[in-house]
């Protein structure tokens, strides 16, 4: 399994109808918000499967971007917990 990165811009103007996509980014099972329009996850599935099953709660003009997370990171005010990223990065 490796960790991905999810990073985001929503251009749509209720926030309400992005709820399907944090709920399928969380269905992911192991992941953290780190901040407003960041995530991580663990998964075996490859960056283009995550894409393409993230893509299905976008709208129009929204942007998305999936990495696989590297071998250094460094960070300040996250919003999910220091010990899961240092576990799972």
């Amino acid at each position: 399994m490796a960790c991905y990165i999810i990073s985001y811009d929503l251009t749509g103007d209720k926030r309400e109808d992005y709820e399907t996509l944090y709920e399928s980014i969380q269905a992911y099972g192991t992941w953290a918000h780190i901040t407003e329009s960041t995530w991580a996850i663990v998964t075996d599935e490859t960056p283009t499967e995550i894409r393409e099953q993230l893509s299905k709660y976008l709208h129009g003009e929204d942007r998305l971007f999936v990495v696989k997370s590297g071998v250094a990171a460094a960070w300040q005010n996250v919003i999910c917990r220091n010990t899961w990223l240092k576990k799972n990065l």
